[in-house]
């Protein structure tokens, strides 16, 4: 349809000035045969009523749409656009503006959305939602206070039970370089994990939000991070074995195995990357998507998870891996608006202590469409491939 504008009528403020004119002689025509005085009165007090004055015009000048750059103004501030060429010409270029920084505001973060964190060492029973579109979409950024502490922007939201300050995002170092050989080791923990079907990526469900349809489920997300390692000349081993099915419990011990067979076999490797997907679902039982506008284009948000020894383990050099975790996000938050959410320190230890290039990555929630995750997790591996490019030796 095409745009459609009213057309401005200049003799408009004419008219009102002649009519408004003529009222005024009527009225006065009238006081001269009658005793008005207790009326006259009236009319003088309420005319000294400014609310009154701009209710009136505003009757006469009718609501502007909520959408058009008159929105909010009174009928003093109207008046005074409208009736100035210079001011008119602007409005289109202000609801513009408007428009656009409704469309780049991240969404507000639910209240205490990594409060039901859980460390993934028990699964949680995911319901489907009560309507097919009943997924709420939000935005995780990072917060003052709290769980949350920030250092040069980059915010880390501590879960780990450890009394930390912001000096931890510096206290660790990256002291590894990328040689020849496989360098990247991708892998899936729960590699059953799913994404929702609302965009038409129907799969057989094994679990509510899983299958073991690798084509439908978070290994199909890591073989998209891969491609893009590779595209960037990385030699990457992608690990496609579900740990998860058709046991939860146990997983990590799994897929430890599994870490450690590949590090004995490819000495080379020094990222570990296990990858997976969130689950997140309000107070009131809804179901949440991880969105970031990139580009004009909705993705999901992705999270770096760290571990530490608090669960148990043995793993000193936890802060190693948060600092690789730190130098990745300043990259994410350089190169995006929002793809990145908080780093995530909890105190299970992901068998991270394996490898000082190890981390967790979160990419979406079960809320998010597989297409949505498959765009979140190729932004992420074009900017970690910057970063590891800098770390080729």
């Amino acid at each position: 349809m095409g745009d459609k504008r009213r057309r401005r009528d200049p003799l408009r403020p004419l008219r009102r000035g002649v009519g408004l004119g003529l009222a005024l002689a009527a009225a006065w025509g009238v006081s001269l045969t009658a005793d008005l005085s207790g009326a006259w009165s009236a009319l003088q007090r309420w005319a000294s009523d400014s609310q009154a004055v701009v209710a009136l015009m505003a009757g006469e000048l009718g609501q502007p749409p909520a959408e058009t750059a008159l929105a909010g103004l009174d009928g003093w501030g109207r008046l005074l656009v409208e009736q100035s060429a210079l001011l008119s010409a602007g409005t289109e270029a202000v609801a513009q503006r408007r428009q656009a920084e409704e469309e780049t505001a991240p969404a507000e973060p639910i209240p205490d959305l990594d409060a039901e964190d859980n460390d993934d060492q028990t699964q949680v029973e995911l319901q489907p939602p009560a309507e097919p579109d009943d997924v709420a979409e939000t935005t995780s950024v990072g917060q003052e206070g709290g769980h949350y502490l920030s250092q040069d922007g980059v915010y880390l939201y501590n879960r780990s039970g450890k009394e930390l300050d912001p000096s931890v995002l510096s206290a660790g170092s990256v002291s590894f370089t990328l040689g020849e050989g496989p360098q990247i080791l991708i892998l899936h923990s729960h590699g059953s994990e799913a994404y929702s079907q609302n965009d038409g990526d129907l799969y057989q469900e094994s679990d509510s939000f899983r299958t073991t349809d690798c084509a439908h489920n978070v290994v199909r997300v890591g073989e998209e991070m891969a491609e893009v390692f590779r595209a960037h000349g990385f030699q990457v081993v992608h690990d496609t074995n579900l740990y998860d099915y058709p046991a939860y419990n146990g997983a990590y011990d799994r897929s430890q195995a599994a870490v450690k067979d590949w590090l004995a076999k490819y000495p080379t490797i020094r990222i570990v990357l296990d990858v997976h997907r969130d689950a997140l679902v309000g107070t009131d039982g809804a179901i949440y998507k991880l969105i970031s506008q990139e580009n004009g284009k909705k993705v999901a948000q992705v999270m770096l998870v760290v571990g530490t020894d608090s669960g148990g383990a043995s793993h000193p050099g936890w802060a190693d891996n948060l600092a690789l975790a730190v130098r990745l996000q300043k990259e994410l938050i350089s190169d995006y608006v929002s793809l990145a959410r908080p780093i995530a320190l909890r105190s299970s230890s992901y068998n991270q202590e394996l490898s000082p290039g190890s981390l967790l990555v979160e990419v979406g929630g079960h809320g998010n469409t597989l297409t949505e995750a498959l765009d979140g997790a190729r932004l992420f591996a074009e900017s970690v491939s910057q970063v590891l490019s800098g770390m080729k030796g």
